[in-house]
């Protein structure tokens, strides 16, 4: 007797694709940001680098005439560039179109290791920022000379063509 597995494997395929997709966690399950929240806060007077940094995000696109807007997804990306100083990021804030708080992405500060990176998805089906969405990151280091890179990276598709772009952050205070 022959069996057929295909029903079986549409029907896992079917209650996979079901689940909610969570891009910000980790394969145990875990948010990604607040595995690296620091146990201790970091003393003002240890502190020798302080910025706020504004990225723009777009959630959607203006393209054409027929599709009024196009969803993207998109993904912030703050990189450590130093080689010996820990990164502190003590907000990540996500804005509307409006000005509008949507969502504070972490309570407490984290901490990102020397040339590590740490980034956060909007996620495509997420309409909430609109076409003038923006992040605001608080940042600070115990060096002075630290750089950090803060840029965001958009993704999208309208009809059969894809495309991605990137913004950069932009320094609003010291």
């Amino acid at each position: 007797m022959k069996r057929s597995y295909t029903p079986l494997l549409l029907i896992i395929l079917f209650l996979n694709a079901c689940v909610e997709q969570r891009p910000n966690r980790t394969a145990t399950g875990e948010d990604e940001l607040e595995s690296l929240e620091l146990e201790n806060p970091v003393k003002k007077d240890e502190i020798a680098f302080n910025d706020t940094v504004y990225v723009p995000i777009y959630s959607d696109i203006y393209v054409d005439a027929v599709n009024q807007h196009t969803l993207l997804a998109a993904t912030l990306s703050i990189r450590n560039t130093s080689f010996q100083d820990s990164l502190f990021v003590s907000k990540i804030d996500y804005y509307d179109t409006d000005g509008t708080l949507v969502k504070s992405f972490i309570d407490n500060t984290i901490s990102i290791k020397p040339m590590a990176t740490i980034n956060y998805v909007i996620e495509r089906e997420n309409e909430l920022g609109g076409t003038g969405a923006n992040f605001i990151v608080v940042m600070s280091a115990k060096q002075p000379d630290i750089e950090p890179l803060v840029q965001a990276i958009m993704i999208g598709e309208n009809g059969n063509k894809g495309f991605a772009f990137a913004t950069d952050g932009y320094s609003i205070g010291k």
